[in-house]
């Protein structure tokens, strides 16, 4: 029931977007729309803003409850772009009210971080999907990398009105060659600094280590 209350939400605040500016868009317009009352909006979600987490959690459900099958044993590279190209396919029913979203994040600095943090998230996920690693001293980087390429891959795809996509999926295949040039400069920092990241964590267990009780000693 809970979860059937909170997809109503979801698809309610979608449908508007599509048709309003975001920001004019209310939990009292979307309780409306969805049918449910107010009290069951606050039980399903603390914010408007906190719907939006809820179509990120879908979009990323629908991409990885489907396995990468023959793809498996593909170059990383093909296997990250199939993963992506598989979350524009789980989009394409929202991509009119994302288009808007899109833009209201683009009037409001402060949501478009908050967004920002749940795209790395998110990314972190399809690189999950894709079997590559997400983690290592340059995560962050990556991450935050490949959501500013997301994010520019999608910028392409809200005006591409081709049936197979072919500006974007030009754009995303640019966004990977770039990542890729990015992941190798990154590798081989990691390798130039490997031997200073073990001297400094050498020294920190060092200092975290009790010094010998010297009163114990001479007794």
């Amino acid at each position: 029931m809970a979860e059937d209350i909170r997809a109503k939400i979801v698809d309610a605040t979608m449908a508007l977007a599509a048709r309003r500016r975001f920001e004019d868009v209310t939990i009292r317009d979307i309780a409306a729309e969805a049918g449910v009352s107010l009290a069951d909006f606050r039980d399903a979600f603390p914010s408007k803003g906190a719907v939006l987490g809820g179509l990120n959690r879908r979009i990323d459900r629908e991409v990885l409850k489907v396995p990468l099958g023959e793809l498996s044993s593909s170059s990383p590279r093909d296997r990250l772009f199939d993963v992506l190209m598989r979350r524009l396919d789980a989009m394409a029913p929202y991509r009119d009210g994302l288009r808007e979203i899109n833009g209201w994040l683009r009037r409001d600095p402060s949501a478009l971080m908050a967004m920002n943090q749940l795209t790395v998230n998110s990314m972190r996920f399809m690189l999950e999907a894709a079997e590559i690693d997400a983690d290592g001293p340059a995560a962050a980087v990556k991450l935050q990398g490949l959501a500013l390429a997301w994010s520019r891959v999608m910028a392409t795809w809200f005006d591409d009105s081709a049936p197979d996509y072919s500006k974007t999926m030009a754009a995303l295949d640019r966004e990977l060659s770039r990542g890729e040039r990015l992941v190798g400069g990154l590798q081989r920092i990691e390798t130039l600094t490997a031997p200073l990241r073990n001297f400094a964590r050498a020294v920190s267990r060092r200092r975290e280590t009790p010094a010998p009780d010297t009163a114990a000693e001479s007794v």
